[in-house]
């Protein structure tokens, strides 16, 4: 139960391949289980998902062979207990700026007396409830603490927040990132590209897992190669837009010529 097949992967430096979904739908989720990617990442930041609707993805996931993990909207202590105790082993907080920062968000996944979370496993999802009965003492263990650096200051400070004990990854937000350096909608921008570069040497010397969303697959392949062991390669939304958008065009291009 406490096994987390994306934290060792990420600790034996083994590149991760991702969808972000934007949906909010258990049913599209489980199609996206379904894919062969190695892990789904349930937003919860810029789409309207709720607890209970993370927790209708997480049962959808469950099946089949991907890892979830949950970004809620903020990184708030009661938020992060309620992700945990619904089932979520892997999180990823949004803007992250300092080493006290990561510090408290680590408290927030550990139970005492390590960290600050609330025992209540008896009645939660987590321990499958209760019928795992050393979950308080071994689900340390299987959680997997990812933080989002995406401003100037969370780069000033990503040594710092890299070296944090219980954080796993840093993951480099490429969309606020180019905005806080003053390049809103064009996170291609070079000096966006070089910030995200630099972050990723850091990370990796602080003996850490770089992660990105670079849904153009030049610049995929290129944080793969520098480095990057979590990449989500596309989004659902995205997806289905663009498919969607292709056929229809495919069709309307070609009615003229029904008229011959």
């Amino acid at each position: 139960m406490q096994d987390n097949s994306f934290k060792t992967a990420l600790r034996q430096k083994q590149p991760q391949i991702g969808l972000w979904m934007s949906l909010a739908d258990s049913y599209a989720a489980e199609v996206c289980a379904g894919t062969g990617f190695d892990w789904l990442l349930v937003d919860a930041e810029h789409s309207p998902n709720d607890v209970r609707s993370i927790l209708q993805q997480l049962q959808a996931l469950a099946p089949y062979p991907v890892h979830p993990i949950v970004r809620p909207p903020i990184g708030q202590t009661h938020l992060i207990k309620q992700m945990l105790d619904i089932g979520a082993q892997t999180l990823l907080i949004p803007m992250v700026e300092t080493a006290e920062q990561a510090r408290e968000l680590v408290a927030a996944t550990q139970y005492p007396p390590h960290g600050q979370r609330g025992v209540g496993s008896a009645f939660a999802r987590a321990s499958r409830f209760s019928t795992v009965p050393d979950y308080a003492t071994t689900a340390d263990e299987g959680i997997c603490l990812l933080v989002q650096v995406e401003t100037v200051k969370g780069l000033d400070n990503i040594d710092a927040i890299a070296a944090t004990e219980g954080v796993e990854g840093v993951f480099i937000g490429p969309a606020d990132l180019s905005a806080s350096l003053g390049h809103l909608g064009n996170a291609g921008h070079p000096e966006v590209r070089e910030a995200i570069s630099h972050a990723f040497a850091r990370i990796l010397a602080a003996g850490k897992a770089p992660g990105i969303l670079a849904p153009e697959q030049e610049m995929a392949w290129q944080c793969l190669k520098e480095g990057a062991l979590f990449v989500a390669v596309g989004g659902d939304i995205g997806l289905l837009h663009r498919h969607a958008s292709a056929l229809s065009r495919h069709y309307r291009e070609g009615l003229p010529d029904l008229k011959r």
